[in-house]
């Protein structure tokens, strides 16, 4: 069985970080309307638990982002 190892190429990652970000702001928007469309007390506290983790999620992102950056 002939394994490679695939190569250590970090040129886009700054690239990558942005999308992941935009994407991940997206998703939330997308959570908040579907929060205001739903009466379940439930599910509004699990999209709310769901967008806090995503912010702190963008927050690791941007600090990531502003690394690859400086480099």
């Amino acid at each position: 069985m002939d394994q490679r190892v695939n190569p250590d190429n970090r040129a886009d990652n700054a690239t990558h970080l942005a999308q992941h970000i935009r994407n991940t702001e997206e998703n939330m928007q997308q959570s908040m309307e579907t929060m205001r469309n739903t009466e379940s007390p439930t599910i509004k506290a699990q999209i709310q638990e769901k967008n806090a983790r995503r912010e702190e999620a963008i927050e690791g992102m941007r600090h990531e982002l502003a690394d690859e950056q400086n480099q």
